[in-house]
C-alpha cells in the first residue's frame, strides 16, 4: 500500500518509554511521518513510566488488543503454518517473566502470544510496503508473523547491540537461554529483506556471529538528534550543583545494570576528587543502584555523588555539565554521547565495541580510553576538564545523527529490498 506515492511503514517496538530501542524507534516513526509516509507504530508491551512523544502523523497500535482472540492454544495453530514460525513461541515463552529486572506490566505469556496474533492480524489488515522491527525479541516476532500472513511486507531486522556480550550479560536470561536464544536469531536473521546495524562495529560482529555475508548487512546510525533537542537543552534546571560558580559536574546516563559499568565511572570520580574538586551525577535507575551508592559511600564520595533516578528530559543536564562520560563495557551505538555532543558538552568515553570510536572518530571529538581502567578514564576527564573542545565543533558532530538522516536512509532501503 501507499500513500501520495510513499510506501507505508510500520515500525515495530517493544514498549513506548524513554529508553534505548524505543526512543530510536518512536524518533524514527515521526520522521518518516514528517516525510510524508503513512507509519503505523506498533508495541508490545504496556507503555512505560515516561511514554515517548508520538507525532500526530503516527497512529500508535497496540498489538496486545488487536487480537480479539484470548487463548494462547491459536498462536499454535497459527505458527503451524510454516515450523520456523515457532521460534518467536519459543523466544516468547523463554523470555516473557522477568519481572525483577524489567517490570512490565502484562508481559505475561499469555499477553506476549497474543501480541504475535495480533502483529498477524495487523498484517493482514494494514498491508504495509515494510515492517521495521529491531532487537532479538521484536526481529523474531516480525519475522514469524510474516510467515503466517497472506501479507509479504519486506521486513528490516535492525540490530542495536554487539552480540556475544549481549547474549552473555542478557539480564535475567540463564546460560542455556541465552545460546538457545542467540542460535534462534542467527537463524532467523538471514531470512529478513534488510538487515541494518547501528554501527559498523555492530555489522561487523553480527556478520561473525550469524555467518552473514558483511555487505548484506548496512550501517544507519541511530535517529538521535530531533528538532526539539536545543529547546529541551535550554529548559531551566534547578539542580543546586548545576548553578554558577558551584564546581564541575562529571556526569553519567543511562540504566544502572552491569553492561554501562558505573563501578569504573565512581572510581574515577575519586581519583579526579583527590586532583580538584568536582560532583558527580548520574542520570538512570536500575538494579545495581543499591550497590552503587554503597561503593560512593566506601570510597567517602556520598556527598558528591547524585542518583537522581531516571529523567525524561536529560538534555538540560548536558547542556550544563563540565564533561559527559560513558564508562559502558559495550554499547551498539552509544546515543547518550551523541546527545551530549548535540548539547555541546564536552565527552569521554571508554573504547569499548563498538560504537564511541565512530561517533568520537578516533578520538577525534572526545578522548576514548580502555575498558575499566579507572586511572586512565579519571586522567582523561581531568585532561578536558581543563581544556575543553570548542563547544560549537561539538555541537556540529552531534547535529550530524539527526532522525532525519536516518529516516531518508531507512526509507531508502525499501526500493533495494530482495525480490
Amino acid at each position: 500500500m501507499k500513500v501520495h506515492g510513499r510506501p507505508a511503514i510500520a515500525l515495530l517496538v517493544g514498549r513506548l518509554s524513554g529508553g534505548g530501542q524505543s526512543k530510536v524507534q518512536v524518533d524514527l516513526a515521526n520522521a518518516l511521518a514528517r516525510d510524508g509516509h503513512r507509519v503505523d507504530l506498533l508495541y508490545f508491551h504496556s507503555p512505560g513510566p515516561a511514554p515517548r512523544r508520538v507525532c500526530a502523523g503516527v497512529n500508535v497500535v497496540d498489538l496486545r488488543r488487536l487480537c480479539a482472540a484470548r487463548s494462547p492454544w491459536l498462536l499454535f495453530r497459527c505458527a503451524g503454518s510454516h515450523p520456523g514460525s515457532l521460534a518467536v513461541l519459543l523466544w516468547q515463552a523463554l523470555t516473557a517473566h522477568r519481572p525483577l529486572v524489567r517490570p512490565y506490566p502484562g508481559a505475561s505469556r499469555i499477553w506476549l502470544m497474543r501480541s504475535a496474533l495480533g502483529l498477524t492480524q495487523y498484517l493482514e489488515q494494514r498491508r504495509p510496503a515494510a515492517l521495521y522491527a529491531a532487537g532479538d525479541g521484536g526481529n523474531l516476532l516480525a519475522l514469524t508473523a510474516r510467515r503466517t500472513s497472506t501479507a509479504r511486507p519486506r521486513v528490516v531486522a535492525a540490530l542495536h547491540s554487539v552480540p556475544s556480550p549481549h547474549w552473555r550479560y542478557s539480564e535475567g536470561m540463564g546460560k542455556w537461554r541465552a545460546l538457545l536464544a542467540s542460535r534462534l536469531v542467527c537463524r532467523a536473521l538471514p531470512q529478513a529483506d534488510a538487515i541494518v546495524a547501528v554501527s559498523r562495529g555492530v555489522a561487523g560482529e553480527w556478520s561473525k556471529a550469524a555467518h552473514i555475508p558483511r555487505d548484506r548487512i548496512t550501517t544507519i546510525y541511530n535517529p538521535v538528534v530531533g528538532r526539539d533537542l536545543p529547546a529541551l537543552a535550554r529548559t531551566p534546571l534547578g539542580h543546586p550543583w548545576f548553578e554558577a560558580g558551584m564546581p564541575p559536574v562529571i556526569l553519567g546516563a543511562g540504566r544502572l545494570v552491569e553492561q554501562k559499568d558505573y563501578p569504573t565511572l565512581i572510581r574515577a570520580f575519586a581519583a579526579v576528587r583527590k586532583q580538584r574538586p568536582a560532583r558527580l551525577v548520574v542520570l538512570g535507575e536500575g538494579e545495581h543502584r543499591g550497590r552503587l551508592e554503597a561503593l560512593a559511600a566506601n570510597l567517602g564520595l556520598a556527598a558528591h555523588v547524585s542518583f537522581t533516578g531516571f529523567v525524561a528530559n536529560p538534555f538540560p543536564y548536558m547542556a550544563r555539565a563540565g564533561v559527559f562520560v560513558l564508562s559502558s563495557r559495550w554499547e551498539g551505538l552509544g546515543n547518550v554521547l551523541i546527545e551530549a555532543l548535540a548539547c555541546g558538552c564536552p565527552v569521554v568515553s571508554t573504547d569499548c565495541p563498538s560504537g564511541p570510536a565512530e561517533i568520537l572518530e578516533g578520538g577525534e571529538y572526545g578522548r576514548l580510553v580502555a575498558v575499566g581502567d579507572h586511572a586512565a578514564l579519571a586522567a582523561a576527564i581531568l585532561a578536558t576538564l581543563d581544556d575543553p573542545p570548542p563547544r560549537q565543533r561539538l555541537v556540529a558532530r552531534g547535529m550530524w545523527f539527526t532522525a532525519e538522516r536516518a529516516a531518508r536512509r531507512y526509507a531508502g532501503l525499501i526500493p533495494r529490498m530482495r525480490s
